[in-house]
């Protein structure tokens, strides 16, 4: 049961599309090769390294680390202190608009509803 086959750009495509790779080389092909060679050479450049300079590495990255731990705690404090203030305006917008919408909640949800 052969089937004629198309070929474009590398590919066979049969009628059923099945899809066979001839010869195909995608850009994550060409990525995780760069990638690779990058780490090789990245390991020979570190084995190569006399004690001292690689001690002075090691003290960059750590600085590196903490800056950017710092960096992180502080935009967490931000997102905090953000969220705290939009909900706080949020909810002084809600009662101007729909002066109701506390007593509403509260009717919708319970809050404080009385228990018999």
């Amino acid at each position: 049961m052969n089937q004629p086959a198309d070929t474009h750009s590398g590919l066979i495509y049969f009628s059923n599309f099945t899809k066979i790779h001839f010869m195909g080389v995608d850009a994550k092909h060409i990525a995780t090769f760069l990638l690779g060679a990058a780490a090789g050479l990245a390991a020979h450049k570190y084995a190569t390294m006399t004690p001292e300079e690689k001690e002075k590495l090691m003290a960059g990255l750590k600085d590196k680390a903490h800056q950017f731990k710092d960096e992180a705690e502080k935009a967490t404090d931000k997102a905090k202190d953000y969220f705290s203030e939009l909900k706080t305006k949020g909810g002084d917008a809600l009662k101007a608009h729909f002066p109701e919408a506390e007593k509403m909640m509260e009717n919708l949800f319970g809050k404080g509803a009385k228990t018999s």
